[in-house]
Protein backbone atom coordinates (compact mmCIF):
# COMPACT_ATOMS: atom_id res chain seq x y z
CA UNK A 1 0.00 0.00 0.00
CA UNK A 2 2.84 2.37 0.84
CA UNK A 3 4.37 1.81 -2.63
CA UNK A 4 1.13 2.75 -4.33
CA UNK A 5 0.89 5.93 -2.28
CA UNK A 6 4.49 6.82 -3.11
CA UNK A 7 3.90 6.23 -6.82
CA UNK A 8 0.72 8.30 -6.69
CA UNK A 9 2.65 11.17 -5.12
CA UNK A 10 5.55 10.98 -7.59
CA UNK A 11 3.47 10.57 -10.75
CA UNK A 12 2.71 14.29 -11.20
CA UNK A 13 6.41 15.09 -10.81
CA UNK A 14 7.40 12.50 -13.41
CA UNK A 15 4.78 13.75 -15.87
CA UNK A 16 5.88 17.36 -15.35
CA UNK A 17 9.51 16.43 -16.02
CA UNK A 18 8.56 14.56 -19.16
CA UNK A 19 6.39 17.40 -20.44
CA UNK A 20 9.12 19.92 -19.65
CA UNK A 21 11.64 18.02 -21.78
CA UNK A 22 9.33 17.90 -24.79
CA UNK A 23 8.40 21.55 -24.50
CA UNK A 24 12.08 22.46 -24.28
CA UNK A 25 12.70 20.77 -27.64
CA UNK A 26 14.53 17.76 -26.19
CA UNK A 27 13.60 14.81 -28.36
CA UNK A 28 16.65 12.60 -27.93
CA UNK A 29 18.79 11.34 -25.13
CA UNK A 30 22.39 12.24 -24.50
CA UNK A 31 24.31 15.12 -25.93
CA UNK A 32 24.18 18.71 -24.94
CA UNK A 33 22.02 21.52 -26.34
CA UNK A 34 25.22 23.38 -27.18
CA UNK A 35 26.52 20.52 -29.37
CA UNK A 36 27.26 21.37 -32.98
CA UNK A 37 23.96 20.72 -34.80
CA UNK A 38 25.62 19.53 -38.01
CA UNK A 39 27.77 17.06 -36.12
CA UNK A 40 24.77 15.66 -34.22
CA UNK A 41 22.46 15.30 -37.22
CA UNK A 42 25.17 13.95 -39.55
CA UNK A 43 26.19 11.46 -36.87
CA UNK A 44 22.60 10.23 -36.53
CA UNK A 45 22.31 9.89 -40.30
CA UNK A 46 25.54 7.90 -40.35
CA UNK A 47 24.31 5.63 -37.58
CA UNK A 48 21.19 4.82 -39.60
CA UNK A 49 23.30 4.34 -42.71
CA UNK A 50 25.24 1.50 -41.10
CA UNK A 51 22.12 -0.67 -41.39
CA UNK A 52 20.94 0.41 -44.83
CA UNK A 53 21.39 -1.58 -48.01
CA UNK A 54 23.34 0.22 -50.76
CA UNK A 55 21.53 2.98 -52.63
CA UNK A 56 19.24 1.62 -55.28
CA UNK A 57 18.40 -1.45 -53.20
CA UNK A 58 15.75 0.16 -51.01
CA UNK A 59 13.17 -2.38 -52.20
CA UNK A 60 15.24 -5.18 -50.58
CA UNK A 61 15.78 -3.35 -47.27
CA UNK A 62 14.89 -5.28 -44.13
CA UNK A 63 12.93 -2.90 -41.89
CA UNK A 64 13.83 -4.72 -38.68
CA UNK A 65 13.25 -3.31 -35.20
CA UNK A 66 16.88 -2.24 -34.81
CA UNK A 67 16.65 -0.09 -37.94
CA UNK A 68 13.32 1.38 -36.85
CA UNK A 69 14.93 2.34 -33.54
CA UNK A 70 17.83 4.05 -35.28
CA UNK A 71 15.42 5.94 -37.51
CA UNK A 72 13.44 7.04 -34.45
CA UNK A 73 16.65 8.30 -32.83
CA UNK A 74 17.59 10.15 -36.03
CA UNK A 75 14.14 11.74 -36.00
CA UNK A 76 14.57 12.88 -32.41
CA UNK A 77 18.00 14.33 -33.06
CA UNK A 78 16.79 16.06 -36.21
CA UNK A 79 13.80 17.51 -34.36
CA UNK A 80 16.11 18.76 -31.62
CA UNK A 81 19.03 20.07 -33.71
CA UNK A 82 17.70 20.43 -37.27
CA UNK A 83 16.35 23.93 -36.75
CA UNK A 84 19.90 25.10 -36.07
CA UNK A 85 21.33 23.73 -39.33
CA UNK A 86 22.08 26.16 -42.16
CA UNK A 87 18.86 27.70 -43.46
CA UNK A 88 19.58 26.31 -46.94
CA UNK A 89 18.97 22.81 -45.52
CA UNK A 90 15.48 23.59 -44.22
CA UNK A 91 13.65 21.52 -46.84
CA UNK A 92 15.97 18.55 -46.31
CA UNK A 93 15.52 18.79 -42.53
CA UNK A 94 11.73 18.80 -42.87
CA UNK A 95 11.94 15.82 -45.23
CA UNK A 96 14.09 13.85 -42.78
CA UNK A 97 11.64 14.71 -40.00
CA UNK A 98 8.60 13.64 -41.99
CA UNK A 99 10.10 10.49 -43.53
CA UNK A 100 11.52 9.23 -40.25
CA UNK A 101 8.10 9.73 -38.65
CA UNK A 102 6.83 6.92 -40.87
CA UNK A 103 10.04 4.92 -41.09
CA UNK A 104 10.32 4.55 -37.32
CA UNK A 105 6.95 2.76 -37.09
CA UNK A 106 6.45 -0.96 -37.62
CA UNK A 107 2.84 -0.61 -38.81
CA UNK A 108 3.69 1.22 -42.04
CA UNK A 109 3.09 -0.89 -45.16
CA UNK A 110 6.26 -2.10 -46.87
CA UNK A 111 5.59 -0.22 -50.12
CA UNK A 112 5.32 3.02 -48.15
CA UNK A 113 8.49 2.21 -46.17
CA UNK A 114 10.45 1.79 -49.40
CA UNK A 115 9.13 5.10 -50.77
CA UNK A 116 9.89 6.92 -47.50
CA UNK A 117 13.39 5.43 -47.37
CA UNK A 118 14.12 6.64 -50.89
CA UNK A 119 13.03 10.19 -49.96
CA UNK A 120 14.91 10.01 -46.65
CA UNK A 121 18.18 9.09 -48.34
CA UNK A 122 18.03 12.01 -50.76
CA UNK A 123 17.36 14.49 -47.93
CA UNK A 124 19.93 12.87 -45.61
CA UNK A 125 22.59 13.07 -48.32
CA UNK A 126 21.74 16.74 -48.84
CA UNK A 127 22.22 17.42 -45.12
CA UNK A 128 25.55 15.60 -45.02
CA UNK A 129 26.79 17.52 -48.07
CA UNK A 130 25.41 20.84 -46.77
CA UNK A 131 27.13 20.35 -43.45
CA UNK A 132 30.39 19.72 -45.28
CA UNK A 133 30.88 16.29 -43.75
Amino acid sequence: MRRIATIALLLPILVACQNGAASAGKYSTGGDPTDDPCARVVSAIGYVGLMLKPKGQENTQNFEDALLGRLAEARGITLQFGGRLPQSLGTAVRTVESTTAGLSRADVPRERQVALLTRYRIAADEIVAGCGQ
